[in-house]
């Protein structure tokens, strides 16, 4: 079994073929997948699609780059949505000074929000983070209450400290497997056994066999394998691992 801890199935580049797309996943032997929202919308569609499929895991949440626009009006909903026994993590929240599509104070709002919100709930949170890290570290220290997954950690080993401190996971994407990607695979080697989990973020950053093309959860086999590789361990065995971590995180069944 793997856990594909990060997806988003629910957008509309898997409307041609979502259901022999998931067939793809399980017959590579990704099984489960939480699947991640970034707004009131697409989290009620993580929602729905999870009703539909077992092994799908919603989560409800709302992404820096879209903050601005829908952290008033959206933020009743994902409340309402993390309150729900079937929803897993809140998130993806977090911030994103490389795009800055939201200001940065607005980020630093949504993202406490959450932080709050999981706090109230009891469930983890799923991060994204690029080119934010020290704010970012900062944030997440105001609440040692709450812990989750840094979610496509794409820095190195170097930055991994105030997140590991916290109780944080560590999830790798597509992105360990790029060639020039020395610093993102010595994370990869560097994460405690207990922590590391891995993802796809379908559609997006599909790995070095695959890029440029749509992601989808199969392709996690090929950043499963390369993880592997670099952490001296079979296939099978990070596999396991990976999935008991994402067990434990997401409590899943």
């Amino acid at each position: 079994m793997i856990t594909d801890t990060h997806a988003h199935v629910f957008y509309d580049k898997f409307d041609v073929d979502r259901e022999a797309m998931l067939a793809r996943a399980r017959e590579s032997g990704v099984t489960r997948m939480v699947v991640v929202g970034t707004d009131a919308t697409s989290s009620r569609q993580a929602f729905e699609l999870a009703a539909k499929h077992p092994g799908l895991y919603p989560t409800a949440g709302i992404h820096p780059h879209d903050c601005a626009e829908k952290l008033a009006t959206d933020r009743a909903t994902i409340e309402e949505l993390a309150r729900d026994p079937r929803c897993v993590a809140i998130g993806e929240t977090g911030l994103d000074f490389f795009r800055s599509l939201s200001p940065h104070d607005v980020q630093v709002e949504s993202l406490r929000f959450h932080l709050e919100l999981a706090h109230r709930v009891r469930k983890p949170v799923i991060i994204h983070c690029r080119d934010a890290h020290p704010r970012m570290a900062e944030v997440l220290a105001e609440r040692r209450d709450v812990t989750g997954v840094m979610h496509c950690w794409s820095m190195g080993p170097d930055e991994l400290a105030p997140y590991l401190d916290l109780g944080y996971y560590i999830s790798f994407s597509g992105v360990v497997t790029y060639p020039k990607n020395d610093a993102n695979r010595a994370a990869a080697r560097a994460v405690p056994s207990d922590r590391i989990v891995v993802e796809t973020d379908a559609p997006y950053l599909a790995p070095k066999s695959h890029r440029g093309e749509r992601n989808e959860p199969a392709f996690l086999t090929e950043t499963l394998a390369v993880v592997a590789r670099e952490r001296g361990v079979s296939n099978d065995e990070l596999a396991r691992l990976t999935s008991a971590n994402a067990t434990r995180l997401f409590s899943l069944a």
